[in-house]
């Protein structure tokens, strides 16, 4: 192959590969909007985190399905 038919098929790659990472990031960033608007998580206090990360902090959700299975399980 010659020097203008990799830089070609370099461009090509390039550009297929900047267009999945697009894809990629506004899928996951839809996704957080439509888990925020549906209410089914509150990403304000995720943000409210940086601010207040001491270890007397309480915790952000509960964990009371971890609990359930468990009590099956047994």
């Amino acid at each position: 192959m010659d020097q203008e038919t990799l830089l070609t098929i370099q461009g090509y790659a390039k550009f297929f590969l900047i267009f999945v990472v697009f894809v990629v990031f506004y899928s996951y960033a839809f996704s957080i909007y439509r888990r925020d608007k549906k209410g089914e998580r509150n990403f304000e206090k995720y943000s409210d985190l940086v601010h207040d990360d001491s270890i007397e902090s309480s915790p952000l959700e509960k964990r009371e399905e971890e609990k359930e299975n468990k009590e099956e399980n047994k």
